[in-house]
């Protein structure tokens, strides 16, 4: 295998890739209400994702390839639950929440790719991480909640749930808004010198 393999077909790249078949799998999972199912199988991904990054610092395997990939993936396996779960009223997902989203993924995932071809890393920052973090717990919030319809709940705890559900909802919202202006700020220099 060549250097050149062997820097694609790195732990780091080959967890990250591993989302995408697992998007599948998930979006089947959520068409069919198999909540339990979907929940744990987000949970995995969600794992991987923390793991692909956490290995690259620390086998030294950070790329181009990596800084553009793990975030392209993120935005299927993110965005693509935020599309599918949409179509359930307990999910409390509005059309324009998941544009928000999608479209925000969309316009950084574009700058992205724009500033690495000016030779500028555009890698995630610690609040496109709170962000990504954020999306994460609120999609958990949202598969908890629509597994636990399945059981008899007091009120209370129905209450509780729906609350914590809403809090994560409009937190990941807020976070997904300011990073993405983040995001803009920081490319805005080299956009207006590379005219």
């Amino acid at each position: 295998m060549n250097q050149s393999a062997e820097r694609i077909w790195t732990i780091p790249n080959i967890l990250t890739l591993l989302r995408l078949p697992l998007s599948a799998v998930l979006f089947a999972c959520i068409a069919f209400e198999q909540w339990l199912a979907a929940l744990i199988v987000f949970v995995v991904g969600s794992l991987t994702d923390w793991a692909d990054g956490y290995l690259a610092r620390k086998l030294n395997q950070q790329s181009a390839l990596g800084r553009n990939l793990d975030p392209l993936i993120d935005k299927v396996w993110t965005g693509g639950a935020f599309i599918f779960l949409m179509n359930f009223k307990s999910a409390e997902l509005q059309p324009w929440m998941v544009t928000v989203v999608v479209g925000r993924e969309l316009l950084i995932t574009g700058l992205r790719g724009m500033m690495e071809t000016q030779g500028v890393q555009f890698g995630a920052d610690w609040f496109g991480k709170l962000k990504t973090t954020l999306q994460m717990a609120a999609l958990i919030a949202i598969l908890s909640v629509l597994w636990l319809q399945g059981f008899r709940l007091s009120e209370s705890m129905k209450s509780a749930l729906h609350i914590v559900q809403l809090l994560l909802v409009w937190l990941m919202l807020l976070a997904t808004i300011g990073s993405g202006l983040q995001y803009v700020a920081r490319a805005w220099p080299h956009l207006r010198g590379s005219k």
